[in-house]
């Protein structure tokens, strides 16, 4: 495939949830933390202390009750203590007030407004039914290549100081996981699981089948994790079981797509396409459309037989396990309805044939299995309560494991057993040795695209029946699908040459694009991940001209005050000409979406070498300067144009630090830093030692600036034994711990940038190198 690269536009294959937007990738120091939690090279080390000696009974009897949290004195995680953590036992099958190792989820806020690297739901599974140990984290991993998946590693818990055993550790999804993956935290949000739990003889089953608008129907199948949704979700099943030829309008067709593929490849059967059709979530995004999350992947790679129709009591007959599981099954409309939907069946196809091509025919999956179990060997063989014999982990990777009983039956197939007599089964069926599109050469028209200017887009496609490409403006929004033509007049050449072109106009500051090319039996995507990769194009991002974006503060709580007394964020504009310039035509924004959204007033004069300041506080009937949007302290982008048409600036600013603002440095050309605030006036070289604030004359942080550690010096014993937390510019915690006089702590794993130390009601400012 052609991709053109250039300096003013990029096309770029990415995981979603890490493209920035506006051209450049921004690495925070939050996301390596992330990483740091569920590294999968690293066994986390989880200590939890209860005041109770009969911790255990206590934990049974809420389990058996109101599924309560008990009081940790201690949860440590990695050697940062948590005092006051709520503790539960979680777990349906894997739960059993007669065995030691038992499933926990730990709330580090239950009773305290805490966190670890941001997270405070830790959802710990005690590998119950994987002698290999590697089913969960194997299977979150290759699902998070197709759609947004929690993050998932290894953990060595104790309680009162006893090796309870290595756990599973999985990201829980919570409202912080929509926001982060979605940028949505406030809508129905569905766990798609009986609130009391499913098994042999269960009735209520989380399959979306239309029961009616009364939502007392589906109360025993749900469990509603908003303040609202019941009647959302009575939607959605009334629109895919009656309405399906508008269901992409209230549902993520595609991401239910690869959900399905997914748990198909993977035999994982204790899913929507097992017995009783649970364990994932449905979120509705800011868009109406609700988002399929998968989730609890313990029974993954074959190790739960039901289906719900046939019953696979052998290896062997998972490894022949139908790719059209309830194609036919009214009982299962996710999958019935919408592959009964040609375009859609052909896009599942699509998406099976590729998890299939990247991670078992290739025998990826077992390198990276490998890798997990030589990480963990040591800690298993450690592990008290293990329910397998080392030798059973060790064999289990490749050979079946007969033990234990349970819904999902007491054989645990070998995975490679199972996926490579799998792999060679799937890919000879005649949906996946039909001849399938090629799509080669993409090519978009202009390396430097203006706003609103209109490219078009070409590749050359084989064995097609029909091309689209695939849409959007916003990071969030939904794909939308054009066609594409070989009719020599959409800049593809000549007609029925197999090129195919289509056009689309820049409205905004990029585009986000992929192709998909279909016959009259399968689909092929370009990337072949899409929709949860895609293509960028981006239009050129302006450097300093004579308007531009010079400062602003983005939480401003002792600074200047506008003209009605109140503290309000500003955005400062400069001129860096000697010569007067009407800004008429100008405007403000910080949507990327609506460019035009504050126009500057009519007869607003910059005067030369001088500045504006526009009060970012949505409040236009005050007099003045007052944009209609206000800043985010955890950062976003600011657009200025000098037409409708034409971007004179941006500014991409990340998390930010009460009254500390964002500037230029040289004043009105140089890059971005943190710096002092100079309100209408010449911008500071930044932060220096002199100018850091120290409020707390007791304590001393030094050097400051740091490069790879920095000390902390107490002139009074007042403050030895209190907490010290210290805070990146996105406001995350980076570290907490007991202060002793001469302590020191570490920075090299930070990034450079602007740090907040506290210490009780006192606080001072730390720069990094």
């Amino acid at each position: 495939m052609h991709v053109h690269l250039s300096s003013n536009v990029y096309i770029q294959l990415t995981y979603m949830k890490y493209l920035v937007l506006i051209g450049a990738f921004l690495l925070t120091t939050t996301g390596l933390q992330a990483q740091s939690f569920y590294d999968e090279a690293t066994i986390q080390t989880i200590e939890i202390t209860f005041a109770q000696s009969n911790w255990d009974f206590l934990l049974d009897q809420e389990a058996a009750t109101t599924d309560g949290y008990i009081m940790a004195t201690s949860v440590a995680i990695n050697g940062t203590v948590f005092d006051s953590v709520g503790v539960k036992y979680k777990g349906n099958s894997t739960y059993s007030p007669s065995q030691v190792k038992n499933p926990f989820h730990i709330e580090l806020d239950t009773y305290k407004n805490q966190d670890y690297q941001g997270y405070t739901d830790i959802k710990l599974s005690n590998v119950k039914n994987d002698p290999s140990f590697v089913r969960e984290v194997l299977s979150y991993k290759i699902a998070r290549q197709y759609m947004d998946a929690p993050l998932s590693n290894y953990a060595n818990v104790t309680v009162n100081g006893v090796l309870i055993g290595l756990y599973t550790s999985s990201e829980s999804i919570t409202k912080k996981f929509t926001d982060a993956h979605f940028n949505s935290k406030n809508n129905a949000f569905v766990k798609c699981n009986p609130p009391a739990g499913a098994g042999p003889g269960s009735s209520n089953f989380p399959n979306l089948v239309y029961q009616g608008t009364d939502s007392s129907l589906y109360y025993a199948a749900y469990e509603l994790k908003s303040t609202y949704g019941w009647k959302d979700l009575t939607d959605l099943c009334d629109t895919l079981s009656n309405y399906t030829s508008v269901v992409n309008e209230i549902l993520d067709v595609d991401r239910a797509l690869w959900m399905l593929a997914y748990d198909n490849v993977l035999v994982n059967l204790d899913s929507y396409i097992g017995a009783f059709a649970q364990n994932y979530y449905l979120y509705r995004d800011d868009y109406k459309r609700f988002i399929p999350i998968v989730w609890d992947m313990n029974e993954s790679f074959g190790r739960f037989s039901m289906t719900g129709t046939i019953n696979l009591p052998t290896t062997a007959s998972k490894q022949q396990l139908t790719h059209l599981l309830h194609v036919s099954d009214a009982n299962y409309p996710l999958v019935s309805k919408l592959l009964s939907n040609p375009l859609y069946k052909r896009m599942y196809l699509a998406h099976f044939k590729t998890i299939l091509l990247e991670n078992f025919d290739n025998n990826a999956y077992f390198t990276v299995a490998q890798g997990y179990q030589t990480t963990i060997s040591q800690a298993v063989q450690n592990d008290p309560n293990k329910f397998y014999t080392y030798a059973n982990f060790t064999d289990n990777l490749n050979l079946d494991v007969t033990s234990g009983g349970g819904p999902g039956g007491g054989t645990a197939p070998g995975i490679t057993n199972l996926m490579n007599a799998r792999n060679t089964y799937l890919l000879a069926q005649s949906d996946f040795t039909q001849t399938e599109p090629t799509i080669l050469n993409i090519v978009e028209s202009n390396s430097s695209p203006a706003l609103n200017e209109t490219i078009s887009i070409t590749a050359d496609i084989t064995n097609e029946n029909a091309v689209y490409v695939g849409h959007r403006f916003n990071l969030y929004a939904p794909f939308v699908r054009i066609p594409m033509y070989d009719d020599g007049a959409h800049n593809d050449g000549a007609a029925g040459d197999g090129k195919y072109g289509a056009s689309i106009t820049l409205s905004t500051t990029f585009v986000q694009y992929y192709i998909y090319a279909e016959n009259a039996g399968i689909g092929k995507f370009s990337p072949v991940r899409a929709e949860h990769e895609f293509y960028t194009i981006s239009i050129t991002t302006p450097v300093a001209g004579d308007v531009v974006i010079n400062e602003l503060l983005a939480s401003n709580s002792t600074n200047e005050m506008d003209q009605d007394g109140e503290y309000e964020d500003w955005i400062e504009i400069y001129n860096n000409t000697s010569a007067p310039i009407n800004l008429s035509s100008y405007y403000l924004s910080d949507n990327d979406t609506n460019l035009t959204q504050w126009p500057f007033p009519n007869g607003t004069i910059l005067p030369a070498n001088g500045y504006l300041v526009v009060w970012a506080d949505n409040d236009i009937l005050q007099t003045g300067f007052h944009a209609n949007f206000k800043l985010s302290t955890g950062g976003e982008t600011i657009y200025l144009l000098s037409d409708a048409t034409t971007l004179a600036d941006q500014i991409t600013f990340p998390g930010q630090i009460s009254d500390i603002s964002y500037g230029r440095y040289p004043n009105g050309t140089g890059s971005f830093a943190s710096m002092n605030p100079t309100f209408s006036a010449q911008n500071s070289a930044g932060l220096s030692i002199n100018e850091i604030p120290n409020e707390n004359k007791t304590i001393t942080i030094y050097p400051n600036p740091a490069s790879d550690y920095f000390q902390l010096k107490m002139s009074t014993t007042d403050m030895q034994g209190s907490e010290m937390f210290v805070y990146n510019s996105s406001g995350q915690m980076v570290f907490k711990g007991e202060i002793t006089n001469h302590m020191k702590v570490s920075t090299t794993d930070w990034k450079s940038g602007l740090y907040l130390v506290r210490v009780g009601d006192f606080q001072t400012k730390l720069m990094v190198q």
